[in-house]
């Protein structure tokens, strides 16, 4: 998945975090879990300017029982 993060503030972002939030879906659309997960922001990111990272959200397959799917469908962002 690629994100692209934009600093609009007036200095740089120097380090952060960002969460993904993956859910598991059933057959019918049921929404079974939601799995977190977070990596390092793609840092640093200068002010007034933007960066795209791309990631790899994995869930381990237990969860994803046979007819299931997978969304990340949340994306959020802490920086510094």
């Amino acid at each position: 998945m690629t994100v692209e993060f934009r600093n609009t503030g007036g200095s740089p972002v120097r380090s952060g975090t960002v969460t993904f939030a993956t859910r598991v879906i059933g057959a019918l659309g049921v929404d079974w879990a939601t799995i977190t997960s977070s990596q390092p922001l793609p840092a640093p990111i200068r002010a007034g300017s933007a960066r795209s990272e791309t990631y790899t959200v994995c869930v381990e397959s237990w969860r994803v029982p046979l007819g299931m799917r997978v969304e990340t469908r949340d994306v959020s962002a802490v920086w510094e």
